[in-house]
C-alpha cells in the first residue's frame, strides 16, 4: 500500500498544475492497476478539506461531495472510516471546519465526553461534544 500526501490529493482533484496533476494521476493510476489501495490518512483529508476552501475558494457542500467520494472509492482505505463518516456528517450539517468534527470523533473514540474549544461556530452551534472551556 502506497499512502497520499495532500498536495498528490489535491492536485488529482483541482487538476491545476498540467505536470503535477499528470504525475499525481499515472501514479494513483499505476497503483490501481496494480490492485493496490491507496492510503489517505485524517491529517491529509483534514488537510485537503482547509486546501480547497482556503486556497481554491471551494464551496463548503462541494467539498462535502468530494469528501463523501473519496471515502466511497474502492481503491483508498482509511485509518478510522467510521470516524470519517460521522465527522463528514456532522460538517454537512454544521458549520465547524471538518477537522473540528473529526477531532471530536477521535475523542469520543478516546472516551472523552466534550472537547473543550473556543471556536464560536462549534460553541453557537450547539454541536454537541463542545464545550467551552
Amino acid at each position: 500500500m502506497i499512502a497520499l500526501d495532500t498536495n498528490v490529493l489535491v492536485r488529482y482533484l483541482v487538476e491545476d498544475d498540467e505536470k503535477q496533476t499528470t504525475a499525481a494521476a499515472s501514479a494513483i493510476e499505476r497503483t490501481v492497476a496494480a490492485g493496490d489501495e491507496l492510503f489517505v490518512s485524517d491529517i491529509v483529508l483534514c488537510e485537503t478539506a482547509w486546501v480547497l476552501a482556503g486556497s481554491y475558494k471551494v464551496a463548503r457542500a462541494t467539498i462535502a461531495v468530494t469528501l463523501r467520494d473519496l471515502l466511497r472509492a474502492k481503491h483508498l482505505a482509511f485509518a478510522a472510516p467510521d470516524h470519517l463518516t460521522r465527522a463528514l456528517a456532522a460538517f454537512v450539517r454544521g458549520k465547524g471546519d471538518f477537522a473540528d468534527y473529526l477531532i471530536r470523533e477521535h475523542a469520543r473514540a478516546a472516551g472523552c465526553e466534550q472537547v473543550l474549544t473556543f471556536d464560536r461556530a462549534l460553541l453557537a452551534d450547539k454541536a454537541a461534544g463542545f464545550a467551552a472551556p
